[in-house]
């Protein structure tokens, strides 16, 4: 809590400082978790990897030029620690609630809206190779993406072992022009990121679409309940939601980012924004229905698990009592009386023995007739 009580002083100083205070240089120490941090201008980048210090002093540099107003930095950080972000938390003026957000983790996905800083949460989303799905099986595997756009900078910050941005980064480097996205400033890069995230979610909806499959044929091939496992529908189930939270929450915030209203974000850029949404929309449309047509399949699985057993039930008493009728039988002869009819009678053991089976014969095709074996 200490770093947010300095982060809330550092803001509120912030607010007062001119634009020439706006870039001192960043304290040290806050450099160790930083991946990628450079300058760019009109789309190009200006120079090689630098610290987020000297990205600084390099905006500032360029913003007293003429042609300096569209430079911005885009730092980029991998899950760093409250020390390692105070520094340029406190240089960029970020709010502490989103400053606590973006070191925490943890996050629903989210876009928010901090005077002249667009805060955006974003749930990073990996399918799982797997040969066979099982009860146990890992399906998606997911981190969280945090960014920061401004309107002279951009800060990412990562959490979890995949979501790297550095491919990106270089496909909007090597479309670097004054018709490229990154000339479009700092909302080009936030729109560029939203893009890439929802790009990877309809991969991973096309390949959850084959374990569904996978899952919907074992339920209704002709072994039935027997070949699909119910605990395998119900661990794909969970891993489909895991999917939903990362998904649905987000698709308001992208409809909203391109709103006329958000004067925060390029007018030029929202149109982009509207096709992100879009394909968001179709990916949670997918996601709704692989989450329906699990429940339709697990409760027909358990179904099927409750026909199976009634259809055992049956067997098992269908032959109980064809086994009751020579177990009756030879009970009542096998009682020690020296006054029972037929105990003399030449024919009699072969004659109770052809009743026996004539019994048991005609019960089991009375069984097998109405479906019972």
């Amino acid at each position: 809590m200490s770093m947010i009580n300095s982060l809330r002083a550092a803001v509120r100083t912030n607010r007062r400082r001119t634009t020439v205070g706006r870039y001192d240089a960043v304290p040290a120490g806050a450099e160790s978790a930083v991946v990628d941090c450079a300058v760019y201008q009109h789309g190009k980048r200006k120079g090689e990897t630098c610290s987020p210090r000297e990205a600084a002093r390099r905006v500032k540099a360029a913003h007293q030029l003429a042609d300096g107003a569209g430079s911005f930095s885009w730092i980029g950080l991998h899950e760093p620690t409250e020390d390692e972000f105070e520094g340029i938390a406190q240089r960029f003026g970020l709010h502490p609630l989103a400053v606590e957000d973006a070191v925490h983790a943890h996050q629903r996905p989210k876009v928010e809206r901090y005077d002249d800083v667009l805060f955006a949460v974003f749930k990073t989303i990996r399918y799982v190779e797997h040969d066979q799905l099982t009860p146990t099986s890992e399906v998606v595997d997911t981190g969280e993406l945090m960014v920061f756009a401004g309107r002279d900078f951009v800060i990412t910050v990562r959490h979890g072992g995949h979501g790297s941005l550095q491919e990106l980064r270089h496909r909007l480097e090597a479309d670097a022009d004054d018709a490229g996205l990154l000339a479009k400033g700092p909302s080009a890069v936030l729109h560029a990121i939203a893009d890439h995230v929802v790009d990877n979610y309809l991969l991973v909806a096309e390949r959850l679409q084959n374990d569904v499959d996978e899952i919907e044929y074992g339920v209704f091939s002709e072994r039935g309940a027997r070949s699909a496992d119910v605990g395998r529908v119900y661990q794909l189930k969970r891993e489909v939601l895991e999917f939903k939270r990362a998904v649905v929450p987000l698709l308001r915030p992208m409809q909203q980012l391109s709103e006329p209203l958000q004067r925060l974000v390029d007018p030029e850029i929202q149109k982009y924004f509207r096709d992100v949404a879009d394909h968001l929309a179709r990916v949670t449309e997918q996601v709704h229905g692989f989450d329906e047509l699990l429940n339709s399949l697990l409760q027909a699985n358990l179904a099927q698990v409750s026909v199976a057993q009634n259809e055992d039930m049956r067997k098992i008493t269908a032959w109980a009592a064809i086994f009751a009728v020579p177990t009756m039988i030879t009970g009542v002869y096998g009682m020690n009386f020296d006054y029972m009819p037929e105990l003399h009678h030449e024919y009699g053991y072969p004659m109770v023995l052809g009743a026996i089976a004539l019994i048991c014969v005609g019960m089991y095709r009375g069984f097998r007739r109405n479906g019972w074996l």
